[in-house]
């Protein structure tokens, strides 16, 4: 049965793993599962313990890294290693691709203290150990030394430990460093070899390891199969994890108000997606169908194939309605499984809240130039969608058959037989043959083909001072004139265009709010993979200004940045967005523009 355990890390607990350890620090969220391993070949093999973590310290709120992802082994490795460089499941799943990095060392740390089994040839290791490990203060110190964030800054709780299973192995006669993620981005760009050679290890034990208990910084729990291999998909999203917490944070979600499952805009076309699995081959003559039902209308996909132990997103693509409103969207499922077949899906309106007329008089004596905000973005998506095909193998499957040709064989008489013998002496005899009655009978197979396809959003913004601003020099202006702005966002993809949505939605917000309470958003003047938004119409300009106007308060000699997000990208992998910001320079104020003439 799987253990459902939060480990508040005590000084009893780290006495006992290290005697002159003072006290713990921490709080795990960590689980773990696997089986028994079979064995390898000279080209494709894995030495049991040959294994490591990489751990990334990342900003509690927002899940963004705060260091350079390292690593640690109890093993010296190689700097030859085949790797992919420091790269945390965050940043992956934040559209980092995969890329080799041939030609540069692999460097990993090996503790003092050793690190207990992650990645066991068992299937078993001991999570309660790893546990207290991570939440140690040892491990607490040597994080913090090696990454150089602040100790202290650990304990106060801002920020968390992102705790990822390595493995070092031997894969087509090449020696390799992955993550759980890797090896399953590895997997779909190769075709599948890393899972028919060594599925026990990347797609079982690997990243069924750590997985998290309950979800946190945006990575869902598992609740699913901890015994068997993996999908890609379930790998990549949720498997090969944990996360350690620091201080009073509370070790699960509390009660209150449920969260939506999806958050959508209002008169938006959305992609909704699941992920199907299946155990046994789903093919042509046994394929899964699904059904989306939404507000009334229900949208099937049929004839879904997929290989044995592998999955499929599946998804349908709708325009939400044009008011506010939570819905709720069931999904029916024919002939393969999923995790979760009701959702309620949140459909808002941004409802800019449009700042104030700026005026004169306003003044903002304590002012200092806010931080850009951190916002999250996903600039790259990767989904795919599996074909079957029949491959023929043509067999003789014989059937021999005995085919009479009986024939009278007469004989003379004999002196035995009188003169006049009325009747002829012989006997019948059979002269038939065998022969093949057989047939040809095709023992082929379905053979399986799967399609990747990529997604990915870049943008550009100008922001410039409007027009008619009378003393405007290229980006340099006078504070209490307004700005204009222009965002180009463009998706690239090579998938058929039912698989996305184009660019839809686009807001700025202001530095002279603090990024915050006011927004504007953005009016779309071109469609399609290439749009371009702009201002609306600033109703409190005279002349109908498609501006901003920036305060006559704000700081001489200072950069007047505007932060503007483009969303509404929609994939089968989520929504792809954008972060983008520009400045204008301000040099005096617009008063500097107002004088009298006197003798």
């Amino acid at each position: 049965m799987k253990r459902f355990f939060t480990l508040l890390c005590t000084l009893a607990f780290v006495l006992c793993l290290f005697p002159a350890t003072a006290f713990a620090a921490g709080e795990g969220n960590m689980e773990s599962g696997g089986g028994g391993m079979k064995k390898g070949t000279s080209a494709n093999s894995w030495t049991p313990g040959n294994a490591g973590v990489r751990v990334t310290v990342v900003d509690a709120e927002t899940g963004t890294a705060v260091s350079t992802p390292i690593d640690y082994s109890n093993t010296v490795q190689t700097g030859s290693i085949l790797h992919f460089g420091k790269v945390s499941k965050l940043q992956y799943l934040g559209g980092a691709s995969l890329s080799p990095k041939s030609g540069t060392a692999y460097s990993c740390k090996n503790p003092t203290h050793p690190i207990p089994t992650i990645v066991s040839s068992t299937g078993r290791n001991n999570i309660e150990s790893i546990k207290r490990y991570f939440c140690s203060e040892y491990a607490c110190m040597m994080i913090a030394e090696d990454t150089g964030v602040s100790y202290e800054a650990m304990l106060t709780g801002k920020y968390k430990l992102l705790v990822e299973p390595l493995a070092y192995f031997t894969h087509n006669g090449l020696y390799y460093c992955m993550t759980a993620t890797e090896a399953a981005l590895y997997d779909q760009l190769s075709g599948g070899t890393l899972k028919r050679t060594m599925g026990s290890l990347t797609h079982k034990n690997l990243p069924l390891a750590l997985f998290l208990e309950y979800s946190d910084l945006g990575l869902p729990a598992w609740n699913g199969n901890t015994t068997g291999k993996q999908a890609n998909a379930d790998i990549i999203s949720s498997l090969g994890v944990g996360i350690v917490r620091f201080k009073d944070q509370p070790s699960v979600p509390e009660g209150g108000l449920k969260a939506p499952d999806m958050e959508y805009r209002v008169n938006t076309d959305v992609i909704t997606s699941i992920t199907l699995r299946t155990s046994e081959n789903l093919t042509p003559d046994n394929p899964a169908s699904v059904t989306f039902h939404i507000l009334g209308t229900s949208y099937q996909v049929n004839n879904i194939v997929i290989p044995e132990d592998d999955s499929q997103v599946v998804w349908v693509k709708w325009h939400t309605p044009s008011t506010p409103q939570d819905i709720n969207i069931t999904v029916s499922v024919s002939g393969a499984t999923t995790a979760k077949t009701s959702f309620t899906a949140r459909i808002v309106d941004l409802n800019e809240k449009i700042p104030p007329d700026p005026l004169a008089t306003d003044t903002y004596p304590s002012y200092s130039s806010p931080a850009l905000p951190a916002n999250s973005q996903k600039l790259t998506a990767n989904w795919g969608v599996w074909s079957c095909y029949w491959k023929e193998k043509w067999v003789w499957h014989p059937d021999w058959k005995w085919h009479s040709n009986w024939q009278w064989h007469s004989s003379p008489c004999d002196d035995s037989c009188p003169l006049d013998c009325p009747v002829e002496h012989g006997k019948w005899v059979d002269n038939g043959k065998w022969v093949d009655e057989g047939q040809w009978v095709d023992e082929g197979e379905w053979k399986y083909n799967y399609t990747g396809y990529s997604a990915s959003i870049s943008g550009t913004m100008s922001l410039m001072p409007d027009d008619i601003v009378p003393t405007a020099n290229g980006k340099d202006m006078k504070s209490g004139y307004g700005v204009k702005t222009t965002v180009n966002a463009i998706l690239s993809t090579d998938a058929p265009s039912g698989h996305v949505t184009n660019p839809q939605t686009a807001f700025s917000v202001f530095p002279e709010f603090q990024y915050s309470n006011y927004l504007r958003l953005l009016q779309r003047v071109s469609s399609g993979r290439s749009a371009k938004f702009t201002f609306r119409a600033n109703e409190f300009s005279t002349y109908g200004r498609a501006a901003h106007f920036t305060p006559v308060w704000f700081p001489d000699n200072t950069n007047y940045v505007v932060y503007t997000q483009v969303w509404d990208a929609w994939t089968p992998d989520g929504m792809l967005s954008v972060n983008l910001n520009d400045y204008i320079t301000i040099h005096g104020s617009l008063f500097d523009d107002w004088y009298t003439n006197r003798e």
